[in-house]
């Protein structure tokens, strides 16, 4: 039978090439309860997708989570967010009864309902390294539920589109009757988003997340024998179940209700809430010590994986340092031995605790609002660096950066540096094979790429940025299904200004693309000038040619 070039070559070279890159090589991880997967070894960001507006068509019919009375259009006096988002890619566009940006323009919001809106985010965590999304999910038995309903087919589509992987994440605050509804709505809605294949999976098993057991509240009342009833309920129809869980969930103290032992324990893995604990460097130091380092030991005893929170800090507060304390918590967590981070959250404006692109300065944000933009401590501050931020917070947990309390991420880099390139620029190659020439792999399609003449390595690729640049990041994959399975491409990229000189950027080395890591890789590189980019590649585990489906370039 004729072997596909999908097709790995090899089950045990398969093995090796993943273990190069899972957790026991990552700095600071002492044990991994699970091997790699959508949620070990990845960054997961919490995603809201709640926000709604007038017009929009949501069957919620209003304002919904922009302000507070939802059948009033947002302003000043009907505000319930801490920091305005960046409005410059969305292509519907909602007036509000604020003033102008300081720009002159119109202070308009986005709608969460419009599928364009969620595919910019998914494009954004493509972008940026953030592998999974977590979609929140209340009591949809309310006048929410068929807004919400629609949200997770939104994600899914977002998702599968571009290459990330989702799960859903009941949070269970206030709801009264979740114990048997929780199971009524898996069963009767969610578990057919399984079958989609960025349906996110850990272990051979769907993820699930329920947010809210164990918290000492009026909110969360339920009993011990309540909460590991659906925690037992959910394990038995085959999924691998996160708890987010208070701080205290060794303890039984302060936030956590006492006698919950046994419902912690039986998590696949516990993600313990941070958001509102900590607002400083020194806090997270503190955390370290006191808290994250006893988690990882008590989950390495139970076999239980470890998802702690990592947020940038509320806009409003002024806690986020530009970054500096952002990435402490990276450091610590990923220090203290963290099997996966989750990002606490996507697009939470609501908190002020958003990495998605938000108002860069006041030119942004309307006029006498109060709203604070990015540049708040006086460090300008472009719209993406939270989430540049956390696409090196994710290298550095797979091991690709070195562990480092230094952040590596400038928040004024040019204003391109958030945009790919390479994409649609002109290529050149060696060779290729069939028709899958070079301009494949910058056309912006992941299920097209550039193969090169079988048995004839070496072999390269380059893409004409244009003009000289700064280049910081290059960003390589194949097509992010399952069909392309695990290979390691040994490879190096070199740089010329004028197409005739070229230095090296990146030695050789062997880079692992696995369809469970979204088949991409990101190789960081010196901030050097250059017009070329030329990656060379010497050996394919998986087949005997260069492949490349994503060609992508950051200055």
């Amino acid at each position: 039978m004729e072997i596909s070039r999908r097709t790995f070559i090899g089950s045990a070279a398969a093995a090796s090439a993943w273990g190069a890159l899972s957790l026991a090589g990552a700095p600071g991880v002492a044990y991994a309860a699970s091997p790699p997967g959508d949620v070990v070894g990845k960054i997961t960001v919490g995603y809201q997708g709640w926000f709604a507006c007038a017009g929009d068509g949501a069957p919620i019919g209003g304002w919904w989570h922009w302000s507070q009375d939802w059948s009033r259009t947002p302003s000043p006096d009907n505000n319930v967010i801490r920091a305005w988002p960046d409005m410059r890619e969305y292509t519907r566009k909602y007036p509000t009864a604020y003033q102008n940006f300081g720009s002159g323009e119109p202070a308009t919001l986005f709608s969460s309902y419009d599928q364009q809106t969620v595919d910019t985010h998914f494009l954004w965590m493509q972008q940026n390294g953030c592998d999974t999304a977590a979609l929140q999910r209340f009591n949809p038995n309310s006048s929410e539920g068929a807004t919400r309903d629609a949200m997770a087919a939104k994600v899914r589509s977002a998702a599968e589109s571009h290459g990330r992987k989702f799960y859903i994440m009941y949070d269970v605050t206030g709801w009264a009757n979740m114990q048997p509804e929780i199971k009524t709505d898996w069963t009767a809605k969610m578990s057919a988003h399984t079958a989609s294949p960025a349906y996110a999976r850990q272990n051979g098993k769907p993820v699930v997340c329920i947010w809210g057991f164990g918290y000492n509240d009026a909110n969360h009342p339920w009993d011990a024998a309540a909460c590991l009833d659906v925690v037992n309920w959910f394990k038995g129809q085959g999924c691998y179940v996160i708890g987010g869980v208070p701080r205290e969930w060794r303890s039984g103290t302060g936030g956590s209700r006492p006698g919950f032992s046994d419902v912690y324990h039986a998590f696949d893995m516990i993600s313990p809430w941070m958001v509102g604990a900590i607002g400083t460097a020194a806090d997270s130091d503190w955390m370290y010590t006191n808290m994250n380092v006893p988690d990882v030991a008590e989950c390495a005893a139970h076999g239980i994986d470890y998802q702690p929170c990592v947020l940038p800090g509320d806009v409003s507060a002024r806690q986020r340092a530009h970054g500096d304390f952002m990435w402490r918590q990276f450091y610590n967590m990923i220090r203290a031995g963290a099997q996966g981070l989750y990002i606490s959250m996507f697009d939470e404006y609501g908190e002020g605790n958003q990495i998605a692109k938000t108002a860069e300065n006041a030119s942004m944000t309307p006029a006498g609002s109060g709203l604070l933009a990015l540049d708040e401590d006086g460090t300008p501050c472009l719209s993406d660096y939270y989430l540049r931020l956390t696409a090196d917070g994710g290298r550095m947990l797979k091991g690709q950066l070195p562990l480092t309390a230094v952040r590596p991420t400038s928040p004024g880099l040019p204003t391109n540096s958030g945009t790919d390139l390479a994409g649609g620029r002109a290529t050149t190659e060696s060779s290729h094979t069939q028709g899958y020439s070079s301009g494949n792999a910058v056309d912006g399609n992941s299920g097209t790429y550039w193969e090169s003449t079988n048995n004839a390595f070496p072999q390269w690729i380059q893409v004409d940025l244009g003009v000289v640049t700064a280049v910081s990041r290059i960003v390589l994959g194949l097509p992010p299904v399952s069909a392309w399975a695990a290979r390691t491409q040994t490879l190096s990229i070199s740089g010329s200004a004028n197409g005739g000189t070229f230095t090296t950027l990146a030695g050789p080395a062997g880079y692992t693309f696995d369809p469970a890591r979204g088949n991409s890789v990101t190789v960081g590189v010196p901030g050097t000038n250059t017009r070329y980019v030329r990656i060379t590649f010497t050996a394919n585990t998986g087949w005997p040619a260069g492949q490349l489906a994503q060609f992508e370039v950051y200055a």
